[in-house]
């Protein structure tokens, strides 16, 4: 196992097969948690998924506690981090989700995808060719196709309120995969994971008491909630955190951009929603702007 990380070959394709895993994981996320979403509130879900997460990784968290010292620096991004994605994203998202349309939403989400490119660009100096550029714009507008189904609503452009959380939210999605960036070279995935986890929920879960929002889960919703905390959000966190170690933030997100693909494999397979050409087209954009990010991007870190 040593031999494989001590290779940077061996250790790049590492980094790629967690992100792969990641979206995934994640990619799972909507098909498992629509049957339940119909009966509980979407920050009740948030709040149980990633307290569920925290819990998983608490008992390897305790174990290497005294292996690795982590300064006051590191654990004030951690907390950055886990405010940014772990509750303002969210409650930005679902607070424009419920003023706006789920068209427009799934349009703007992507937005996610951009502004992490040009955030690691800009102020992280992650360095990207003319190729890598239509690299990220081909994947894009992949994801765009596959999560609105071409159908676009006229007031997508306007500037309405629902509209700007819903960006904003991705904004905030955005530094803190930056963020979580710089953390992961520095403090132990596992222990980032449990961190960003329990601030996460417990913060989220003290929004539902005071909100009064009911805290009402049925017997036949645990399996859901609890693949939902494991697999869909705690296990795709610790590989996505893997992969933005290893091969940086531009080629991660981007491969983490075929959440988008096996999103709809799997409403395919398990809620039989059908897949139309354009999707299957847009899988093609997305997977030939993933190989062209990929392999150029590759090159010229080599040079």
């Amino acid at each position: 196992m040593k031999k494989i990380f001590d290779n940077t070959d061996n250790l790049v394709f590492v980094g790629y097969i967690c992100a792969g895993l990641a979206a995934l994981l994640f990619g799972s996320v909507s098909t498992v948690a629509k049957p339940v979403l119909s009966s509980i509130d979407p920050l009740l879900i948030s709040s149980l998924v990633y307290l569920i997460s925290a819990l998983v990784f608490a008992p390897s968290t305790i174990i290497n506690y005294r292996k690795s010292v982590i300064d006051k620096k590191n654990y004030l991004l951690i907390f950055a981090s886990a405010g940014f994605g772990g509750i303002l994203a969210p409650v930005f998202y679902f607070s424009g989700l419920n003023l706006t349309t789920a068209t427009d939403t799934s349009v703007l989400i992507n937005g996610e995808i951009l502004f992490t490119v040009l955030i690691a660009i800009l102020f992280f100096k992650e360095k990207v060719n003319k190729i890598g550029y239509l690299a990220i714009l081909l994947v894009i507008i992949g994801v765009s196709i596959i999560t609105t189904n071409l159908s676009f609503s006229k007031e997508i452009l306007s500037l309405d309120l629902g509209n700007l959380l819903v960006l904003c939210s991705t904004l905030f999605w955005a530094m803190d995969n930056n963020v979580s960036k710089l953390i992961a070279s520095r403090v132990p995935i596992d222990r980032i994971v449990f961190t960003k986890s329990i601030i996460g929920g417990t913060i989220l879960l003290v929004i539902i008491i005071l909100s009064g929002i009911s805290i009402n889960v049925k017997y036949e919703q645990i399996p859901n909630i609890l693949f939902l905390g494991i697999l869909g959000f705690g296990g795709s966190l610790f590989f996505f955190l893997q992969s933005l170690k290893i091969i940086g933030t531009v080629r991660t997100i981007l491969i983490f951009s075929l959440t988008s693909v096996f999103g709809m494999i799997f409403a395919s397979a398990f809620l039989h929603e059908s897949i139309g050409n354009h999707q299957i087209f847009a899988t093609v954009i997305i997977l030939s702007g993933i190989y062209l990010i990929n392999s150029k991007y590759s090159h010229k870190k080599r040079d």
